[in-house]
């Protein structure tokens, strides 16, 4: 099942250093975590600071979404949230 992501909010998490964000599969709701190493990963000019990992996000957000997508669909369990780390993106 593919997932939906029409709500575009998303939100940095300090204390854990990650960006936050939401998918739906039908009403369900995913939640999905970008840890900062990965947004660095993909932007690695990015101002290290909450603006800059949002813009990052932002920037990269299909990708993100892409990758996000796939470690739903290869969950055979269906979790709830999903932390997505910098390696996720070497398998696209």
């Amino acid at each position: 099942m593919r997932l939906s992501f029409p709500n575009q909010t998303r939100s940095f998490d300090d204390s854990k250093n990650r960006v936050c964000f939401w998918g739906y599969d039908k009403t369900i709701e995913v939640t999905f975590f970008v840890e900062v190493d990965a947004l660095k990963q993909l932007c690695p000019k990015l101002i290290e600071a909450e603006t800059g990992y949002l813009q990052a996000f932002d920037t990269t957000r299909k990708k993100i979404e892409k990758v996000a997508n796939n470690m739903y669909e290869n969950n055979k369990q269906r979790a709830f949230s999903y932390i997505i780390v910098a390696r996720d993106f070497n398998v696209l």
